[in-house]
C-alpha cells in the first residue's frame, strides 16, 4: 500500500466506530443467556454421562470466549457510548471470563500502541525474539524461550497460568484504580465459585466449569497467537514503526466459518480491530468489506494458521518468522554477541 492510502484507512474506518445500543443489547443476551443453557444443561447431563457433559462443556467455552469478546469491546470504550456502562458490563463479563477489568485494560491499551515495535515488547503480548537475539541470549535464556514457544506449553500450562496466577494479581506499580478492580474481580470469582459449589457440589462444578474454561482459555491464547505470528507479520524498530501498517500488516485476517466468525466475536477481524480500537466488534466485518485496501490484509485460514506453530523467531533482516533449524547457522561474532546481550531487554508476558 501507499503511504497515502494508509494514512487514509482510519478516515474510511471512522464511520464503524460508532457502537449500537440496540446490537450491544441483543449480543448481551445472545451471549449470556446460551451459556447459563449451556451450563445448567452440563449440569443435568451429570446425572446421566459424563461424555455428555463434556461436549457440552465444550460448545459452552465458545460462548465463554464470545462474552471475552463483550469484555475485550468494553475495555476498548466500544461496546456502550457510556464510560460506566462499559465499565459495568466489562466488570461483570470480566468475573464470568475471569480476567479483572481495569488491569487487562491497561495492558491492553499497551499492546496496541506497542504492537509489533521490537523496541516496546513485553506487555500484554507474546514473547518474542529475534534471530540475532537468541543467538546473543545465554542458554538459560534460551531454554527458558524454547519452553514458553513449546505448544503443549503455551496452550496447555499456559491457560492455568493465566487464570490461577496472571489474571490474579496486581501488575508492579498498578495504581489504586487497577488494584481495587482486581481485589473485586477476585473477591466476586470466589464468592461466586462458592455458591455454585455449595449449590450442586463442588466435585459436579469442578467436573463442568474446569474443562470449559480451560478449552476457552486455549482457544483464546490460539487466537491470540495466530493473529499476530504469522509468516510476513510485521515488526520494525522504533524509527520506523508505523501504527497503521503494525495494524494492517501486522495483523491477520482469520478467516473463519460463518459459525465460529459468530462464536469469536468476528475478532478473525484483526486487522481492523487494531486499526481502529474503537470499532465494535459487530462492525468489524462492516468495515472490512466497506475499504478495500483492507481486504488485502494478509489472510488465513484453519488449515494455513497451523503452519504458525511452526514459527519460532523474527528473522529482521529477511523480514519473516522462522524456526529454529532456521535461523542463522552462524552465530554473530563475539562482540557482537556481548554488545547484543548487553542490550537484550525483552520482558516475558502473556495475554
Amino acid at each position: 500500500m501507499t503511504q497515502s492510502t494508509l494514512s487514509n484507512l482510519k478516515k474510511q474506518v471512522a464511520p464503524y466506530e460508532k457502537s449500537n445500543t440496540k446490537a450491544s443489547v441483543k449480543q448481551l443476551l445472545n451471549t449470556i443467556g446460551p451459556l447459563l443453557l449451556l451450563w445448567y444443561a452440563a449440569y443435568l447431563s451429570l446425572s446421566v454421562s459424563y461424555w455428555i457433559t463434556l461436549p457440552i462443556t465444550f460448545i459452552a467455552s465458545g460462548f465463554v470466549i464470545r462474552t471475552f469478546i463483550i469484555f475485550h469491546d468494553c475495555c476498548h470504550q466500544s461496546f456502550f457510548k457510556s464510560r460506566r456502562a462499559n465499565e459495568i458490563i466489562g466488570t461483570i463479563t470480566g468475573i464470568l471470563t475471569l480476567f479483572p477489568y481495569q488491569q487487562w485494560k491497561n495492558s491492553h491499551s499497551i499492546h496496541h500502541a506497542t504492537s509489533s515495535n521490537l523496541e516496546k515488547r513485553g506487555t500484554g503480548d507474546m514473547w518474542v525474539l529475534t534471530v540475532d537475539e537468541y543467538a546473543a541470549s545465554p542458554l538459560l535464556r534460551r531454554i527458558a524461550y524454547r519452553l514458553y514457544r513449546n505448544p503443549f506449553i503455551m496452550f496447555g500450562l499456559g491457560p492455568i497460568f493465566l487464570f490461577l496466577f496472571t489474571n490474579r494479581f496486581n501488575t508492579k506499580g498498578a495504581k489504586r484504580k487497577e488494584r481495587i478492580s482486581t481485589y473485586l474481580t477476585n473477591i466476586s470469582i470466589i464468592g461466586l465459585y462458592a455458591l455454585m459449589c455449595w449449590a450442586i457440589g463442588w466435585q459436579a462444578f469442578v467436573m463442568i466449569q474446569a474443562p470449559l474454561v480451560f478449552v476457552a482459555g486455549l482457544l483464546g491464547i490460539w487466537l491470540f497467537y495466530v493473529q499476530h505470528q504469522f509468516e510476513d507479520s510485521y515488526f520494525e524498530n522504533e524509527d520506523e514503526w508505523s501504527y497503521v501498517k503494525a495494524a494492517v500488516d501486522g495483523s491477520s485476517y482469520y478467516k473463519l466459518p460463518k459459525l465460529l466468525q459468530w462464536i469469536t466475536g468476528n475478532i478473525g477481524f484483526h486487522h481492523v480491530h487494531h486499526l481502529s480500537p474503537k470499532v465494535p466488534n459487530y462492525n468489524l466485518e462492516k468495515a472490512h468489506n466497506a475499504t478495500p485496501p483492507l481486504q488485502k490484509a494478509t489472510t488465513i485460514t484453519i488449515s494455513t494458521s497451523l503452519q504458525s506453530l511452526r514459527f519460532r523467531l523474527w528473522d529482521e533482516q529477511n523480514k519473516t518468522f522462522v524456526g529454529y533449524k532456521n535461523k542463522k547457522q552462524v552465530l554473530p561474532n563475539q562482540d557482537k554477541q556481548d554488545s547484543l546481550g548487553n542490550k537484550l531487554k525483552v520482558r516475558k508476558s502473556v495475554i
